[in-house]
């Protein structure tokens, strides 16, 4: 899907599907899709419920906010995985409820923050790796991102929630799903004897669909 008022239908489309199945809840979490010409991006201070289409921010190739409203104050955030992975052309950022439980756990492992214990997370998703907290909006988050050099399509942002890149907007929010469904299998796993995939298994997985 390449004609931007399309993008623009469906980031909204999306967006109320996730906030109206409790992905996201008041003012919390930013989606954004790259563009031929730059990037569309949620509006600061809204709510992924309620977004008008015509209002979704639109930055330039450099970052410049040309159109829309203002866009959210994770700009640098989304930019760093546009910027470090050039097959990403969608990132979603939540604060759902399981994969955020996850990353304030003191025993997730950072390298490996949601364990393959499915195979459509390993499929869709990938290794997970843990960011330390920094403050929200600012630009440590982006510079942490960016040292990674483009090595996770996803990531667990330590107290704060995750952030998913997907090669288009649809993929992007289904790869969060998993994430998120993943998550909360793991919490409520915690504590029991639990199967994962075997190594052969897993490297056939991605060896298959391509991921990390």
């Amino acid at each position: 899907m390449s004609n931007e008022a399309e993008i623009r239908k469906q980031m909204a489309r999306l967006c109320a599907s996730l906030f109206n199945r409790g992905f996201s809840v008041g003012t919390a979490g930013n989606v954004s899709a790259r563009l031929p010409d730059g990037l569309l991006m949620m509006p600061t201070k809204s709510t992924l419920g309620a977004i008008e289409p015509d209002r979704i921010s639109k930055l330039d190739a450099n970052g410049t906010h040309v159109g829309g409203d203002r866009p959210t104050k994770e700009v640098s955030l989304h930019q760093a995985f546009y910027e470090t992975r050039p097959e990403a052309g969608a990132v979603v950022h939540l604060h759902s409820t399981w994969a955020t439980a996850l990353s304030c756990l003191e025993d997730t492992d950072p390298d490996d923050c949601i364990p393959p214990l499915t195979p459509y997370v390993v499929m869709r998703v990938g290794t997970v790796k843990l960011v330390p907290d920094v403050r929200p909006g600012g630009p440590k988050a982006g510079e942490l991102i960016r040292e990674l050099n483009g090595r996770y399509g996803a990531v667990l942002l330590a107290n704060h929630g995750p952030v998913v890149s997907g090669k288009d907007l649809l993929s992007a929010v289904c790869a969060a799903e998993e994430l998120e469904e993943t998550a909360k299998l793991l919490v409520a796993l915690r504590g029991q004897e639990t199967r994962y995939p075997t190594a052969a298994q897993l490297a056939k997985l991605k060896s298959t669909f391509g991921t990390t």
